[in-house]
């Protein structure tokens, strides 16, 4: 039996709440929906997909019975649901992702969406040898150990050439295994040691503006379910405004009163992650050429 089955067999023994004790939620979800948003920041989300979003939103209140208030965010309820196994589904659905390979030759094109209707657009190299973009800014590739200068502030270096390490889009050198992801992370921890925020940004890193191979993608997931202090929360939305269900973990102690818990928010139905609350994943693909979206 490995990590997964063991994740597997605790979330099983999750109950629900019953249909009787959910209909407050559901009152208060139906509610927020017909009154609750701004209709200029809904109304792309209506027009893509009324339909999902709305099955995403009953779903959510069905696995998730909202049981108070925390102080991730205003309107934030703290979930009922097991935090493990909201990753544990979402470590399964990343796994049936498509698998087929990119060439070396394309790009990672991802676009990302902020509250206010902001958006990012990033074309990364697969292999780290060609010359991608964000935005308008040129990113140099690194071939045979050199990459140019762009955007350099003194003019007579630009185009000049320093060393370089590739740094591909497509990542088929993490683990595959929870233990053994959960222990990368830990080793190229972005934090102290041992601050589980931090490594709950490091997630967000992997899994947003780099691809995957379906199992680290879902070993990923499944390495986060490890992680201490996992808290499962209802009434969220990420920065495109999709309701989903949000895993976040505390703060570390000692932190200054504007340290912000992470939020991974992902898909109440598909489980599929979306982003956080200030950001959202929107396309993920890849693409022959710098600037072609898909």
């Amino acid at each position: 039996m490995d990590e997964l089955d063991l994740i597997r067999d605790r979330a099983d023994a999750v109950g629900f709440a019953t249909a009787e004790e959910l209909v407050p939620a559901r009152d208060r979800l139906l509610a927020a929906a017909r009154t609750g948003r701004p209709r200029r920041a809904r109304r792309w989300w209506w027009t893509a997909g009324a339909a999902a979003g709305l099955a995403a939103g009953i779903t959510a209140v069905v696995a998730l019975a909202p049981a108070g208030e925390t102080g991730a965010g205003v309107g934030v309820g703290v979930a009922q649901a097991d935090p493990v196994r909201v990753l544990t589904e979402a470590a399964g659905a990343a796994l049936g992702e498509q698998a087929t390979p990119p060439r070396a030759d394309q790009y990672l094109y991802v676009k990302t969406e902020y509250p206010g209707h902001q958006t990012r657009e990033v074309w990364f190299s697969v292999d780290g040898t060609h010359d991608g973009r964000i935005g308008d800014m040129k990113i140099p590739g690194c071939r045979d150990g050199k990459a140019p200068i762009y955007g350099a502030n003194d003019p007579s270096k630009e185009g000049t050439l320093e060393d370089c390490t590739p740094s591909p889009a497509y990542r088929t050198d993490l683990p595959t295994t929870a233990d053994a992801m959960l222990a990368y992370l830990h080793e190229h921890h972005s934090g102290e040691r041992g601050d589980v925020n931090a490594l709950g940004k490091d997630v967000v890193t992997l899994a947003h503006e780099q691809a995957l191979l379906p199992a680290s993608y879902s070993a990923l997931f499944a390495a986060a379910a490890k992680i201490p202090g996992l808290t499962a929360l209802d009434h969220v939305t990420d920065g495109a405004g999709r309701p989903g269900v949000g895993i976040t973990w505390p703060v570390p102690p000692g932190s200054s009163p504007k340290a912000k818990p992470e939020v991974l928010v992902f898909d109440a139905t598909t489980h599929r992650f979306l982003g956080t609350p200030g950001s959202a994943v929107t396309v993920k693909t890849f693409v022959d050429r710098v600037g072609q979206r898909p």
